[in-house]
């Protein structure tokens, strides 16, 4: 077998292998959320425990989400029928969304604190621990979508990505979307589960 040929049935192994894997990852992390959400619910049983609205900012930062998603949905179609241009147009939409949804994040999380539910500390509760842990770690799940979205703009100011040649931006667009639903998830669980 000449070198040449092993590099491409390399490739081919690698691109068969990247969806699975991403979703194998993905999996995992609904798994740890199943399990912080599990723990907030028995945590509710505690005597200590304290009741309160969601931050106003944390129904933005939801809206913002999905905007994103949406954005990046439509671009990926603008993509699939090689319109570089307006694809990338909206892939940045998605990233400035994507921010504006961290960005609300952080003044949720000054609400809470303004309003003294505070995440360690003599003041904090275990409530207030759990939404502000969960919905930080969600923000770290979030910040690695905005890395993948940086390297997605990246690739795609580079044109590697066509109407033929798009895994590197479906594999963004699943985790992009995924990070969505998993907030919308978390979410609705605040919202109702108090």
């Amino acid at each position: 077998m000449s070198e040449q040929s092993l590099q491409e049935e390399l490739k081919v192994a690698k691109r068969k292998s990247a969806k699975p894997m991403l979703w194998i990852s993905m999996v995992s992390m609904v798994m740890f959320f199943a399990g912080l959400t599990s723990a907030y619910v028995v945590s509710m049983n505690r005597e200590d425990w304290v009741t309160f609205d969601l931050p106003q900012a944390f129904y933005i930062s939801t809206v913002l989400i999905v905007l994103s998603s949406i954005t990046l949905f439509f671009s990926q179609n603008l993509l699939k029928k090689d319109n570089i241009k307006g694809s990338l147009i909206l892939l940045l939409g998605t990233l400035i969304l994507g921010l504006g949804f961290v960005w609300y994040q952080w003044v949720g999380f000054n609400e809470l604190k303004n309003t003294g539910l505070y995440f360690t500390g003599p003041e904090s509760t275990v409530s207030t621990s759990f939404i502000i842990g969960i919905t930080f770690m969600h923000v770290l799940h979030l910040l690695a979508g905005v890395i993948v979205l940086l390297v997605v703009i990246y690739n795609h100011f580079k044109k590697k990505y066509t109407s033929s040649n798009m895994l590197g931006f479906e594999l963004g667009a699943i985790f992009w979307h995924f990070v969505d639903v998993l907030w919308i998830y978390l979410f609705f669980f605040f919202y109702f589960i108090r």
